[in-house]
């Protein structure tokens, strides 16, 4: 592998690491009452995702669509027997969730705490569903254990009852 290539394999894989780090600090902060700094991790999770997403088609997919249905569809193939590209959906669907309730947070954060406790937990769970597939399930090596610490983390966030949360600084 060239220096060149190791350099894009390098932000492809650091790339998704730091959104998932994010997104784990911004379940965790917003957990914790820390409400300025999960809005800020949320939103900058969102966006490195985005150049996830665009760094993996421009190394892995030289930017063809159908040769990431492909590849997905293979690896889908591998781990499950199922042979489905469709996850690649799955990945865009992630990001434009993730990506709209970043924006509606930081834009309209009065009206994001007061929405309905339903779609607070169906886009949590959503987006911790995918997370945890595609950064423990499809993964190996050290992004799978990243993605194990992370989810540790929002467990161990989880189990602190907002009411006992720490009063944020300020």
């Amino acid at each position: 592998m060239t220096g060149a290539a190791a350099f894009d394999d390098a932000v492809v894989v650091w790339t998704v690491r730091v959104s998932l780090g994010l997104l784990t600090a911004g379940f965790v902060a917003r957990r914790l009452r820390f409400d300025r700094l999960a809005r800020g991790c949320w939103a900058a999770g969102a966006a490195a995702m985005w150049a996830h997403l665009a760094a993996a088609f421009s190394v892995a997919h030289d930017w063809s669509h159908a040769d990431a249905v492909r590849e997905t569809a293979r690896q889908t193939q591998a781990l499950t027997g199922i042979d489905w590209g469709g996850g690649v959906w799955i990945n865009y669907l992630f990001a434009a969730v993730w990506t709209t309730d970043a924006a509606w947070w930081l834009l309209r954060p009065d009206r994001h705490a007061a929405r309905p406790r339903w779609l607070d937990v169906t886009v949590g769970a959503f987006l911790g569903f995918i997370a945890v597939n595609g950064a423990i399930v499809f993964e190996n090596g050290p992004t799978r254990w990243v993605g194990v610490a992370c989810c540790a983390a929002i467990a161990a966030a989880g189990c602190v009852s907002p009411a006992n949360a720490p009063s944020p600084p300020g």
